[in-house]
């Protein structure tokens, strides 16, 4: 994985610009912030971000791979002000459940999601490397 950076351009924070890649690709549909029952543990943005990111790495290790294997992740979100209210903690929570990992990334608001109790969708990428 090599991470594209543009000369001059600023480093971006919690996120890269472009990473390129050669290897076999796992696409994981979007995860909301329920548990493997489909139960929602809490109404708390923060929380279904982390119940949400911890979905996605468990369907990352059932497919062999690792979060430092994400190269994209888009998150659909209900409420960009509770987002940004939420930046530190958010923060807190990522490194905690996917650590110092930063790929591409997209954040979009929308209106609902079609589970009426969830507050984000995150939809990841990741590429596995060749074996060696």
């Amino acid at each position: 994985m090599q991470i594209i950076q543009p000369e001059g351009w600023p480093k971006p924070r919690g996120y890269t610009n472009g990473i390129l890649t050669e290897g076999k690709t796992l696409y994981i549909g979007g995860q909301i912030g329920w548990d493997e029952q489909e139960v929602f543990g809490s109404d708390d943005f923060v929380e279904q971000v982390r119940q949400a990111l911890l979905n996605t790495v468990a369907i990352l290790n059932a497919g062999g791979a690792r979060p430092e294997h994400i190269v994209r992740m888009t998150w659909y979100i209900t409420d960009k002000e509770e987002y940004l209210q939420s930046l530190k903690q958010l923060g807190r929570v990522y490194r905690d459940v996917i650590g110092q990992h930063y790929p591409v990334m997209a954040m979009v608001q929308v209106v609902a999601l079609i589970e009426d109790q969830a507050k984000v969708e995150i939809e990841t990428t990741a590429v596995l490397p060749h074996e060696r």
